[in-house]
């Protein structure tokens, strides 16, 4: 599934072009449209920063394989620069929940009248969000440098890849 940046402009670290090689379709529209909206947002505004890798922007090919997490970082060529892998492990929890709350959200919206429901699970999602982000920064430290709104897309995209944990 590629995804690719149309603007020219923007800093040298950060991703042009998103690959999600693994993806396939997801349960709902609604899940569907989430992934195609933090793809957008993440490829309009993103700092993504490989330690030890000159030049920029990068291609990302973000996969899941053997139970990891694999971000393989390429250049604008698509010749591989660097590919980190990071276990799931620590993120288990928070992808569970999160597609307990994607659930859940999807179907407030389809019983409708349950504002204050929908109001108070978005806010519970915003939550896992962060905290997801924050894993990741974390997991990711001294390998990929990463702002938090990159981080939150980035862990929305996690949790897409890997549906059934």
């Amino acid at each position: 599934m590629p995804e690719t940046d149309r603007s020219a402009t923007g800093p040298a670290r950060r991703i042009a072009r998103l690959e999600l090689p693994d993806a396939s379709p997801l349960p709902s529209a609604y899940a569907e449209a989430d992934r195609r909206q933090a793809v957008q947002d993440l490829l309009a505004s993103n700092s993504f920063d490989p330690h030890g890798v000159a030049g920029g922007p990068f291609v990302l090919f973000l996969c899941v394989r053997d139970g990891r997490l694999v971000f393989d970082i390429r250049d604008a060529a698509e010749v591989p620069v660097r590919a980190v892998a990071l276990a799931l492990g620590p993120f288990r929890r928070l992808i569970k929940d999160y597609h307990l709350i994607v659930e859940s959200h999807e179907q407030a919206v389809t019983e409708g009248g349950h504002e204050a429901r929908i109001q108070a699970i978005d806010m519970g999602r915003r939550g896992l969000h962060n905290e997801g982000a924050e894993l990741l920064v974390a997991r990711l430290d001294g390998r990929i440098g990463l702002d938090f709104e990159t981080a939150r897309r980035l862990f929305t995209l996690v949790c897409a890849l890997h549906q059934r944990i």
